[in-house]
């Protein structure tokens, strides 16, 4: 009968920290309000002219409103963001 050798011990774990982004309470995530409320504001929107290329207000600032969104969220992003963590 074959011996069997002893199982090795399990690895012993440290205690990890998470710290959560949800925690982060730093005054530039008040800039993601910007594209939330600037479309509620009928005042930029309600009127024909200007037309860019051949497009009412209406339409091009939808897009507008995308672009202001996206450029919001990288530069609250990049300015919140931990240097060091990956």
């Amino acid at each position: 009968m074959a011996a069997t050798e002893p199982e090795p011990p399990p690895p012993t774990r440290r205690p990890t920290t998470v710290r959560s982004r949800a925690k982060d309470h730093s005054p530039w995530n008040w800039l993601l309000f910007v594209p939330i409320v600037v479309p509620l504001i009928p005042v930029l929107f309600n009127g024909d002219s200007p037309r860019v290329f051949g497009f009412p207000r209406f339409y091009w600032l939808q897009l507008a409103y995308i672009l202001l969104g996206v450029a919001t969220t990288t530069l609250v992003y990049q300015m919140t963001k931990k240097r060091g963590d990956h």
